[in-house]
């Protein structure tokens, strides 16, 4: 078979057919270069080229980094040097022993070997060993080390670099928890993410310990150690939604229904369960269109709004930029004020106008500093029980809320908030940035003055109108864990006792945690 050469001189490029086809390469052949003015390569048979520790590696995606290509190796033993020649998008990979580059390259026959979802080609080189110089070893070594390092859950240490054989991947589903979850984060994005390092056959997600988390199956567990090897640590968005990776215990999941919260992709014909609703056609193809990478390649903000609209059953709008006004419905007419809505939504966000709709007093327009926050708000806050009502919050078509005009008298139903003292993200680089978590039964305290008492502070928030199940001060007693009996009494003692005066100066700072007593 000839072909074209591509610009080194081991190697032979393949038409886009065969790069899909079950002959995506010839491992077991060598590539001869036949000179430089010459075009040609010839294939020879695997009989004439010998196995070699170090693998040629070709058309890999532009801007790929050590570790993923790393990562392609790494199931099958030690990885023990690297050479990456980026502008060609090529890399040669240096195992540990020959009898690890023959299981490697005999796996990927079988196994078309995918980096960020692109095929790439993979054959034994004619080097029998990588000789690189002493500035591009050192860098190889060091991405060696760090990446063992991740591997086995330590730190990169001088003493360890290559000395640990890395053991194949245990199963091919990982536990996936997000940490500072800042915006909100689907089971759509999820597989946007993850399909980049294989095919992705089930996800099912869940909240547990107060964390989203999820269990996502590939259909080969070689996917799943690229994944865990890259994604790891990694954060989706700038600075939050950080991935922590773990493999499962599971080695397949069971998938009953296809919708919000779980997905079996090779099974479409899944019912969607009992009171979940069905998957959108349209959020899924929004949610599922092609990336060039997991960070900065879809805009923090596009990517929550479409994932916030997700979990709000909100229909797209198709603006990239949507704006920072919420509605709120099916509020509790009798009991709701501007106040109340400025507190709840105030944890995800610095609220600057609430105005409650004077002919529909079930209803309020919520102002917030910017779309990122209000479309954490309503992921939030959608569906919650506010003064016993379940409220509704979805993007509102508004771009700000108007005052009343001047000298009219509107019962006290429109607030500006704009230079409230009580704004928890007006700081940049604020830790309440970190601390961001769905409305749960057990609440953090803070700002506590050492006069006072676990008795006091469960009285405090028993004359809320709930029950105080728990109670936990932190060592310094300046903050707390206490734990109401539900989700909605915690909401209403949040509401009722955020910027309580406790004396001496002190105002109580309460937030939801993700922790349990």
């Amino acid at each position: 078979m000839d072909g074209i050469a591509s610009d080194v001189a081991v190697g032979v490029k393949r038409s886009s057919d065969e790069l899909l086809s079950g002959s995506l390469y010839s491992p077991n052949s060598s590539v001869t270069a036949n000179g430089g003015d010459s075009k040609k390569l010839r294939v020879e048979d695997s009989m004439d080229s010998p196995p070699s520790r170090v693998i040629h590696i070709r058309k890999l995606p532009n801007e790929v980094s050590e570790t993923e290509v790393i990562a392609l190796g790494l199931p099958f033993g030690k990885v023990t040097n690297i050479l990456m020649l980026k502008g060609k998008n090529q890399a040669f990979l240096e195992l540990g022993t020959e009898e690890a580059a023959v299981t490697m390259v005999n796996y990927y026959t079988a196994v078309t070997p995918q980096v960020r979802n692109v095929p790439v080609f993979i054959q034994y080189s004619n080097h029998k060993e990588l000789k690189t110089d002493s500035a591009l070893n050192q860098r190889a070594q060091a991405v060696l080390q760090a990446v063992s390092a991740v591997q086995e859950g330590g730190s990169p240490s001088s003493d360890t670099a290559g000395e640990s054989v890395l053991t194949p991947a245990p199963s091919p589903v990982l536990r996936i928890i997000i940490d500072n979850m800042f915006y909100p984060v689907t089971l759509d994005v999820l597989q946007q993410i993850f399909s980049k390092f294989g095919t992705v056959m089930k996800i099912i997600t869940f909240t547990k310990n107060n964390q989203f988390q999820a269990l996502l199956q590939f259909s080969d567990p070689v996917n799943a150690q690229q994944a865990k090897l890259s994604l790891d640590g990694q954060n989706i968005y700038n600075s939050c939604c950080t991935l922590r990776i773990d493999f499962s215990k599971l080695v397949n999941l069971n998938v009953k229904y296809n919708n919000d919260k779980s997905r079996d992709y090779t099974r479409p014909e899944l019912p969607a369960g009992d009171g979940q609703p069905p998957v959108d056609p349209s959020v899924a193809a929004a949610l599922s269109k092609d990336s060039t990478s997991l960070l900065g390649a879809i805009s923090p903000l596009s990517a929550a709004a479409a994932a916030a609209a997700a979990a709000g059953r909100v229909a797209l709008s198709g603006h990239s930029t949507p704006g920072g006004v919420l509605l709120v419905s099916n509020l509790n007419d009798e009991m709701v004020t501007p106040q109340s809505l400025f507190t709840l939504f105030g944890v995800y966000g610095d609220v600057q106008r609430v105005k409650i709709l004077y002919n529909k007093k079930d209803s309020a327009l919520i102002q917030m500093s910017d779309g990122n926050q209000a479309q954490l708000a309503m992921s939030h806050l959608n569906g919650q029980k506010m003064y016993g009502k379940i409220i509704r919050v979805t993007l509102s078509k508004h771009q700000t809320v108007q005052l009343p005009r001047e000298g009219l008298d509107d019962q006290g139903l429109t607030k500006d908030f704009t230079s409230s003292p009580l704004h928890r993200f007006k700081k940049p680089g604020s830790k309440n940035f970190q601390n961001i978590f769905p409305p749960s039964a057990t609440l953090h305290l803070s700002n506590i003055p050492d006069n006072v008492t676990e008795e006091d502070l469960r009285l405090l928030f028993s004359n809320s109108g709930g029950t105080v199940k728990a109670f936990k001060f932190f060592q310094d007693r300046k903050m707390a864990l206490l734990q109401m009996s539900t989700v909605e009494e915690a909401i209403q003692a949040l509401i009722d006792l955020h910027n309580y005066d406790m004396g001496r100066g002190h105002r109580l700072r309460v937030s939801f945690s993700k922790s349990t007593i």
